[in-house]
C-alpha cells in the first residue's frame, strides 16, 4: 500500500503543474477569453474623448516637463 499511495502522490504532484501550463500557454484560449475580457473592462477611447485631453507636466510635484526630479 505504501508504494502504491507514494506512486499515486508523486503522479498527482507532476501532473497538476504540467496541465497548468498546458492550459495557461493556450493562444486560442488567452485571444478568445483574456483580450475579449481586458476589452469588456476598460474599452477603447473614442476620438472625441481623446482630443479634449490637455497635457499638463506634473511641476507640481517638483518634477520637470520630462518627468525628472528637481531636487
Amino acid at each position: 500500500m505504501g508504494v502504491k499511495l507514494e506512486v499515486f502522490r508523486m503522479t498527482i504532484y507532476l501532473t497538476f503543474p504540467v496541465a497548468m501550463f498546458w492550459i495557461a500557454n493556450q493562444a486560442e484560449w488567452f485571444e478568445d477569453y483574456v483580450i475579449q475580457r481586458k476589452r469588456e473592462l476598460w474599452p477603447p477611447e473614442k476620438e472625441d474623448q481623446v482630443s479634449h485631453v490637455i497635457f499638463l507636466p506634473p511641476v507640481w510635484r517638483g518634477l520637470d516637463s520630462c518627468g525628472q526630479g528637481t531636487g
